[in-house]
């Protein structure tokens, strides 16, 4: 399994699980017409608070002058622990959780929203979890002391 790791980028993968989305949900029925405007409204909640999450991650990176690019953890040039990052370890990783929530959403489909917990496990064991084992081999701790643990999406 560790042929997987690190090979797809994240946003390809999010792309992916989209697609999957759009082909699995015209295999349910759609909720009724009196809760579309609400799974509309909440569909486009959840896809500019993913958008603004996962742009606050790249912001932090940029300015910190490190590689965006996850599939080179290697290449990091530190490990930043500001702005979004003070709150979340994986906000660009959270961001894509919630486009893809809003759009499971947004299709109305059940089987939509099952594919949700296939990409926490997937990003979570072949991006992830790769991730913050050659981060704490280069950084090794955080700045309390403490071993820096990333394994949360959120």
């Amino acid at each position: 399994m560790q042929a997987l790791e690190l090979k797809l980028p994240p946003l390809l993968l999010m792309l992916l699980f989209a697609l999957a989305m759009w082909l699995l949900a015209p295999l349910t029925a759609p909720l009724s017409a009196q809760l579309a405007l609400y799974t509309t409204v909440l569909a486009l909640c959840l896809t500019i608070t993913g958008i603004a999450v996962a742009l606050a991650g790249v912001l932090a990176f940029s300015r910190a002058n490190t590689t965006v690019d996850p599939r080179l953890p290697q290449q990091s040039a530190s490990l930043v622990i500001v702005g979004i990052y003070r709150y979340s370890r994986n906000p660009m990783y959270l961001g894509f959780f919630l486009i893809l929530t809003g759009y499971a959403c947004y299709l109305q489909s059940l089987l939509a929203l099952a594919l949700l917990p296939l990409f926490v496990l997937y990003i979570t064991r072949f991006q992830i979890k790769p991730e913050e084992h050659h981060l704490l081999q280069k950084f090794g701790y955080s700045v309390s002391g403490e071993a820096t643990s990333l394994t949360s999406m959120v």
